[in-house]
């Protein structure tokens, strides 16, 4: 069976793309669309509560944004170059992406801070991906804490006032290049007053690479090669979904990098197994989901791998016609934009 990209399109005004965060990350908008039926309700994302119930399970992605954009000047020279940090290789060796690519030959060296902290090229890899070996004194994550930015979105041209609205409220584990987007919206309060309901919440790690944002180029999407990244599941975390599944609560994902997560970790009877690994699942309609019931998430970009696993859950017919009503209600679209839950 073949299926096409341009299936996954729909058209967005540009000012529908969300260019700052809202003061209060519980206020955006919730779409609540009903997979079977496809019928759609308007709502405001705190009341959200109201859809889960006693004996659920919520599951959120506790990865960390790291300031990964990092502004140098090469050495001997002044070119100005730019560095984003993919994924960590070994301790001071790290994947990134080089801008532009042809001053970081082999051998190039680039000054970050006046020199606090120093990248050498020493090979290039698959996609053109330069792996940079540091060196510097004193400990890594503080320097890049100092020096780096928050690496947004292509898609988003403002700057961001507070670093920390790119992070949800309960980031822990450093790694990601991009936030699980659909966790923005929670803030404690909330999570709160969602525990005293007595729903479970069961926190997962998948660091985000930027593969996230990757448009599908080809036209078969069967054909298109998926990034992956690295996941990892406590024991703890697994026995509260496993305990919800068997107990006839849903498991409820926030954001579809806790989605692919647990569909990653779960055996073929929907039994969630703890540990760690890499995982590059790529979920698209004709998919059978074996743990999932429910997704929280945000309006996805046209003809990406995210919109096609939103439609692998809800029908592709349903989730393009929300999609137009959004567009049509004049939700705010993508990373910092509104929210939908798909029950």
């Amino acid at each position: 069976m073949e299926m096409r990209r341009q299936d996954f399109s729909f058209d967005l005004p540009q000012e529908l793309i969300a260019q700052d965060p809202l003061k209060d990350r519980a206020s955006s908008r919730l779409l609540v669309l009903d997979k079977e039926t496809g019928e759609t309700s308007h709502h405001v994302f705190r009341e959200i509560k109201d859809y889960l119930h006693p004996g659920d399970c919520l599951v959120i992605n506790d990865t960390k944004v790291i300031p990964a954009r990092l502004i140098g000047s090469k050495i001997g020279t002044d070119a100005k170059i730019e560095i984003l940090l993919l994924k960590r290789k070994e301790d001071n060796v790290w994947e990134t992406l080089v801008k532009p690519g042809k001053k970081a030959k082999p051998g190039a060296r680039i000054s970050f801070g006046e020199g606090l902290l120093i990248g050498e090229v020493i090979d290039v890899v698959e996609e053109g991906n330069r792996l940079v070996r540091f060196t510097y004194d004193g400990i890594f994550e503080e320097i890049l804490d100092q020096l780096g930015q928050m690496p947004l979105p292509p898609y988003i041209t403002h700057q961001l006032e507070d670093k920390n609205r790119y992070q949800t409220v309960y980031a822990k584990h450093s790694g990601s290049a991009a936030a699980p987007t659909a966790g923005l919206h929670f803030t404690p309060e909330l999570l709160r007053e969602i525990k005293d309901e007595g729903v479970d919440i069961a926190s997962v790690t998948l660091h985000v690479g930027l593969g996230t944002f990757r448009p599908v180029k080809v036209d078969n999407i069967l054909e298109h090669h998926m990034h992956s990244e690295f996941y990892q599941i406590e024991e703890s975390e697994a026995e509260k979904i496993n305990r919800a599944k068997e107990k006839g609560g849903r498991v409820i994902c926030v954001g579809t990098t806790s989605c692919r997560t647990i569909e990653s970790a779960a055996d073929k009877n929907g039994h969630l197994r703890a540990g760690s690994g890499w995982t590059d699942i790529f979920i698209y309609p004709g998919y059978k989901f074996k743990l999932l019931d429910c997704l929280i998430t945000n309006f996805h970009l046209p003809e990406s791998t995210l919109l096609m696993l939103v439609s692998a859950l809800a029908g592709r017919e349903h989730v393009l016609a929300a999609y137009e009503e959004a567009v049509k209600e004049r939700y705010r679209f993508f990373s910092f934009g509104d929210a939908m839950f798909i029950k």
